[in-house]
């Protein structure tokens, strides 16, 4: 088991991570019917597309002895309606001001753009990525 998730009421969940105990809470968004004070469970999962694309990109840095401590993400979460769902997530991947090469940028944005969120997500999430080197 990964995690696990209780409700605590009030539109309001706590996730816990199994392994390590950490917790998360969410919260459904103000126009949701919620208080807006945390993630929403759909912030998380635009915000994980982000994350993921870094750890991916960090696993094939560190391959090839590059570093991109201090890469940056900036999320927008688009939602549609009729069913409500996450339309389109964009990110903005602003790397730290190094001399990347022009193939270590090309092999770094491809490690990100396939990572295991990316791949996961359907059809029906666009995903507009940019990369600020």
């Amino acid at each position: 088991m990964t995690s696990k998730v209780e409700y605590l009421g009030d539109l309001r969940t706590r996730a816990t991570h199994l392994q390590s105990g950490i917790e998360i809470i969410t919260d459904a968004p103000l126009d949701n019917q919620g208080r807006g004070e945390a993630f929403s469970p759909t912030d998380l999962c635009a915000t994980s597309l982000a994350s993921c694309m870094m750890t991916i990109m960090g696993i094939s840095a560190r391959s090839r002895e590059l570093d991109i401590t201090g890469a940056r993400a900036e999320v927008t979460k688009i939602m549609a309606a009729n069913p409500r769902r996450i339309a389109r997530v964009e990110i903005r991947l602003i790397m730290p001001k190094r001399d990347f090469s022009e193939r270590d940028r090309q092999l770094l944005e491809t490690a990100g753009r396939t990572c295991p969120v990316a791949l996961s997500l359907g059809d029906g999430v666009e995903q507009v990525v940019e990369f600020e080197w």
